[in-house]
């Protein structure tokens, strides 16, 4: 038995190390915008008091739900964030209910192309912040001066963490059981 345990160590340390590097992957958030108001001109929604409340990271899934007859979702640049210019998006979505995962750090600029809509509030800058994810927010202030100084109420809990299995960590898990159920 204990040859066994021994002649398999390497094998064992390797699928630990992959089963930690894959973990990030399976863990995500889900943020709706603008919560239960959604993506809309209606009821001004304050989109960067939204996002200045939220915690982004890499992985993150980012829901906008509109009405297709009446809005859009555009990715831009800072510069036509800025000034509501939407004749270059980067992408364009169109659903109504657009899934967008978010795959680097750093500021994702997002409006509605439809005339006058950005120009009335209806954009939002995603921005995800390279913090380790040993220290959360209030243990590190001075990594997130740029949220303003304001009494923001704590996300509802329908935002809260969610477990989502990405490819690759069900085909990773799938393997795992394989191969321990097989050595």
């Amino acid at each position: 038995m204990a040859f066994y345990i021994l002649e398999n160590i390497p094998k064992m340390t390797l699928l630990f190390l992959i089963l930690a590097c894959f973990m990030q992957l399976c863990f995500c958030a889900v943020y709706k915008v603008g919560e239960s108001a959604g993506w809309t001109t209606i009821g001004n929604v304050d989109y960067k008091l939204w996002a200045a409340t939220k915690t982004f990271q890499v992985g993150d899934v980012i829901v906008f739900q509109y009405s297709p007859q009446f809005h859009n979702v555009m990715q831009v640049t800072h510069a036509e964030y800025q000034s509501c210019n939407a004749s270059a998006p980067i992408a364009t979505h169109t659903t109504g209910k657009d899934s967008i995962t978010i795959t680097a750090h750093g500021h994702h600029f997002f409006l509605c192309g439809v005339p006058g809509h950005c120009q009335a509030g209806q954009k939002v800058d995603i921005n995800v912040l390279r913090v380790s994810s040993s220290v959360s927010p209030s243990q590190s202030p001075s990594s997130l001066s740029h949220i303003p100084a304001v009494a923001v109420p704590a996300p509802s809990p329908s935002h809260a963490f969610y477990w989502l299995p990405s490819k690759i960590g069900v085909v990773f898990a799938v393997a795992l059981v394989l191969l321990v159920s097989f050595a």
